[in-house]
């Protein structure tokens, strides 16, 4: 539901301008970036599922204070706390994964969880559709409402995990425990690793495409009506639900993650092409191209999530997941925190040769992936 209506709201129910809401959501994100690596040492010190419950609780209070924005200011606020809060609680679920889970199993179950997260997306994008066809204030308000007040809920499954779950609490326990008294390398002096978070980050910015872009391209830069921006997004969320678990299938070695990020890669510059078409056809044409963009932004979504995962949990040391997980997460905040003033300063304000760049940006960060993939897998062999 967010997804589909917070940047119509902010640019029309709060009365910001689109490169305010970029901006904004920049400054924000900033403290997202420092959330999300702070947050894999919280989990070291706390224990990652503690930490995502008590995160994701108050995400949900965060997401409810949007209704009150009524100025650049507050509106920067309630967004640095939405970003700083998701940024603990996304390392805090990547840790508890990296812990629980070995081997391919990780990606697998990290795919499974993406599939249940997009069908419930998919609810969310059709309700959404009730408030775009409304276009009003209230109605984007309202949304916004029952978006922090539905995160909230995602609480109750977590409260007491540790006393449902056999085991989970003696393992959560002695992985903290060997994480704090580790002499396991810094994810920051590891270059290969560092390397690999600054290219998924790039790559990243794809979801800024989602969530600003569509929204902004669709509705103030085509003929094709303004509920199709719900339509992108169920699309979107039927694709990842029906093929992430197969992606994440074949990327599970090194090798073969660095050449689905390629893929992904393609994809989107294929994907930013089409989307700059449409702001040359009218109503009917324009409509069957966005659909074709969403599809291939879709499948290199899938590509590019399955390669990046393999990535950030093979390159790890075992031994201090919750350190180099949080960096991995660290470079999704910089990328959530860059991405909407990324593709609004070009997309959106120049049009076809910004949505190239974009292309050409994402394909140069997929191909740049795959030689890094291939170096690491190299240096692995004569290792062993």
């Amino acid at each position: 539901m967010f997804f589909a209506v917070s940047a119509l709201y902010f640019t029309r129910g709060v009365g910001l301008s689109a490169a305010t809401v970029g901006i904004g959501l920049t400054i924000a994100g900033a403290v997202g970036v420092l959330a999300s690596y702070v947050g894999g040492r919280l989990s070291e010190r706390y224990g990652a599922d503690r930490l995502q419950q008590w995160t994701l609780a108050a995400n949900g209070a965060s997401l409810l204070a949007y209704a009150l924005a009524d100025n650049v200011v507050s509106f920067i606020l309630i967004a640095a706390c939405v970003s700083a809060t998701r940024g603990l609680q996304s390392t805090a679920q990547v840790t508890l994964l990296a812990r629980w889970y070995v081997g391919p199993e990780r990606v697998t179950v990290r795919a499974r969880l993406r599939v249940v997260m997009n069908v419930f997306i998919g609810g969310g994008s059709l309700l959404a559709g009730l408030a775009l066809m409304v276009d009003t204030t209230s109605a984007y308000r309202l949304t916004v409402v029952l978006v922090g007040a539905v995160t909230m809920l995602g609480t109750a499954p977590l409260i007491g995990l540790r006393k449902r779950v056999e085991g989970l609490a003696e393992r959560m326990e002695a992985a903290n425990t060997a994480a704090t008294s580790a002499d396991g390398r810094s994810p920051l002096r590891d270059r290969t690793y560092v390397a690999s978070t600054v290219l998924n980050a790039i790559l990243a910015i794809q979801f800024g495409l989602t969530s600003v872009a569509i929204p902004l391209w669709v509705a103030d830069h085509t003929d094709a009506p303004t509920v199709l921006v719900s339509a992108l997004l169920l699309v979107n969320t039927a694709y990842v639900a029906l093929f992430q678990v197969r992606a994440s299938r074949g990327a599970q070695t090194l090798r073969t993650a660095g050449q689905s990020v390629r893929r992904a890669g393609l994809f989107l510059l294929i994907a930013c092409l089409l989307f700059a078409t449409a702001g040359y056809l009218g109503a009917v044409a324009a409509t069957v191209v966005l659909l074709l963009a969403a599809l291939a932004a879709s499948a290199a979504e899938t590509q590019g999530e399955a390669g990046g995962w393999t990535m950030a949990f093979e390159l790890a040391d075992p031994a201090r997941a919750g350190a180099y997980q949080g960096l991995s997460q660290t470079g999704y905040a910089v990328a959530q925190m860059f991405s909407p003033a990324v593709v609004t300063t070009s997309a959106i304000d120049h049009g076809t040769p910004g949505w190239i760049a974009l292309g050409l940006v994402f394909a140069t960060t997929g191909t740049a992936t795959a030689l890094l993939a291939n170096h690491a897998a190299e240096r692995s062999l004569e290792r062993v």
